[in-house]
């Protein structure tokens, strides 16, 4: 169709996006663009929730909050997004006690065109699937993790993986095996490792 919407893939180049937002830190509305966040050389972690005052979300939230200090270590701007409007962010934080510690940027996304850019939108409900998304300081999207309304995530598997694509961003000739965490070893792909993860790992 000639209208639609192209969805982002793994390792492609994020077109700039703007949004609306309520920062609880400053108890203040603003606006954020990806054109800014890159400017300033940092990664931009986007946490899509389906809506506020619903069941799941305050506690996923609640989990990013507890993180928030860390991502933020490693160099992150770390925003929540759902089609709700900033209105309803601040309500929201400012009624729902899982909420008090929540400090990043809530965006709201009403038009759903973020969403659809992400291809979390579900057109059915004009609510995000519960999507995350890590971008790098260049713009590229190299982190996306989609779960159903029902699946709630987990911040320290968000966290490892930022870990894991700061690090690598400073290491290219290295690749984290799984579980990897910050300080352990790292591969170095090359026809010496073909056939010897094993013993290049330690095992």
């Amino acid at each position: 169709m000639e209208n639609e919407i192209k969805t982002l893939s793994v390792g492609s180049l994020v077109p700039d996006f703007a949004m609306e937002t309520y920062n609880p830190a400053e108890g203040e509305f603003a606006k954020i663009t990806l054109a800014e966040i890159k400017a300033a050389g940092k990664w931009t972690v986007l946490v899509f929730y389906p809506a506020d005052f619903t069941f799941v979300c305050p506690t996923e939230l609640a989990d990013l909050a507890d993180k928030h200090a860390e991502l933020a270590n490693l160099g992150a701007t770390v925003i929540s997004v759902s089609t709700d409007t900033k209105f309803a962010h601040m309500a929201w934080r400012n009624s729902e006690r899982l909420l008090k510690d929540v400090k990043y940027l809530m965006a709201a996304d009403t038009t759903g065109g973020v969403s659809k850019l992400f291809g979390v939108y579900d057109a059915a409900t004009g609510l995000a699937l519960r999507g995350t998304f890590i971008i790098n300081p260049k713009g590229e999207l190299v982190t996306s993790e989609v779960n159903f309304y029902n699946v709630g995530r987990d911040a320290n598997e968000l966290l490892r993986k930022l870990q894991a694509n700061v690090y690598l961003l400073a290491n290219p000739s290295e690749a984290c095996p799984a579980k990897w965490t910050l300080g352990a070893k790292t591969l170095h792909p090359g026809k010496d490792l073909v056939g010897n993860v094993a013993a290049a790992l330690g095992k």
